[in-house]
């Protein structure tokens, strides 16, 4: 079995960027990716601006041309799978890394297809595969998902957002031009105030208006088929319901880095620990880049401030 320098898990903006500096430096590398090419872009809803112009999604210093400003989803899946294709990057896709053990000082990494040995470990997985859950009784139906994709599957119907941030308050706006009865859940007293600049004042006035029903300081208790009961400032009540989308964030996997030896903090933001300088953990040859940095605090690391991690890591490598 081939020793590799470089084991790269995740397949995201960040792996690639990674993926690119190995490539330059005449490391041995490879990808594994569980989905597809930036597999958890690919799970945005369809309609998707991001926030960041396109200049700060880019990587490598390789120009991202959108015809807006801010580029859609679509934009965004292009320029990251010709970035890919363009580079003959080694990626492996629809690849599950089910463990990573260390034999001394060479990682061991076993997948769904395969298995590989590597002298250093990326950990570049993102945040997006595990939701915050409500933990209320009826969470469990079908008719409780918590991915939004397209608004038109909600035409129609009454549907119950949960959530104050930017995917919340993008679903709630796109159902609602869809013909959609929306009604917003927020466990806060206002809409979020990292929500895109232009799209908060759009929010607050189809509330004002009406147009939008939102629960502020509110939470549902309890999910039934028809219907969805909330606890607000002036008791609980019930109103028919026939879809939850129970928009409340997401966390990374802190098991699958534990499992690898790597420290999280103590407190409730279970931040891994790793050097800054070089973004190594504290278990020597596991390195850490993009918004698993951050812990819980998902809003901490975004593509453009952490897409320098793949020079740090790389250059760290290197000079060992």
């Amino acid at each position: 079995m081939q020793k590799l320098d470089i084991v790269i898990i995740g397949g995201g903006p960040i792996g690639i960027a990674c993926g690119l500096e190995a490539k330059k430096k005449g490391l041995t590398y490879v990808i594994l990716e569980k989905g597809p090419i930036v597999n958890s872009l690919f799970k945005y809803p369809v309609n998707m601006q991001f926030f960041s112009s396109s200049e700060k999604l880019e990587i490598d210093e390789i120009p991202f041309i959108s015809r807006e400003a801010k580029p859609s989803r679509g934009e965004a899946l292009e320029y990251y799978r010709r970035i890919i294709t363009s580079n003959q990057l080694n990626i492996h896709l629809f690849e599950k890394v089910i463990s990573v053990e260390n034999n001394e000082g060479i990682f061991d990494v076993k997948t769904s297809k395969n298995n590989y040995q590597a002298k250093n470990i990326v950990v570049a997985t993102g945040f997006y595969d595990i939701p915050n859950t409500l933990k209320v009784t009826g969470e469990d139906l079908e008719k409780v998902s918590h991915y939004y994709n397209d608004p038109h599957f909600y035409a129609g119907q009454k549907v119950a957002i949960i959530g104050a941030s930017n995917s919340a308050i993008d679903a709630a706006l796109e159902c609602y031009r869809k013909g959609a009865e929306v009604s917003l859940i927020i466990r806060g007293d206002e809409v979020g105030q990292r929500v895109k600049y232009w799209v908060r004042p759009d929010i607050i006035n189809r509330i004002k208006e009406g147009s939008i029903k939102a629960f502020y300081k509110s939470e549902v208790v309890e999910i039934t088929e028809d219907k969805i009961e909330i606890k607000t400032p002036e008791g609980h009540i019930r109103i028919k319901n026939d879809f939850v989308l129970a928009l409340t964030g997401y966390k990374p996997n802190f098991l699958f880095l534990e499992n690898m030896g790597v420290h999280l903090s103590k407190d409730d933001k279970k931040r891994p620990v790793y050097n800054e300088e070089t973004m190594e953990t504290n278990v020597k040859g596991i390195y850490l880049a993009g918004v698993i940095c951050g812990g819980m605090e998902t809003h901490k690391w975004f593509i453009e401030n952490s897409r320098v991690h793949a020079k740090m890591i790389v250059e760290n490598i290197t000079e060992r």
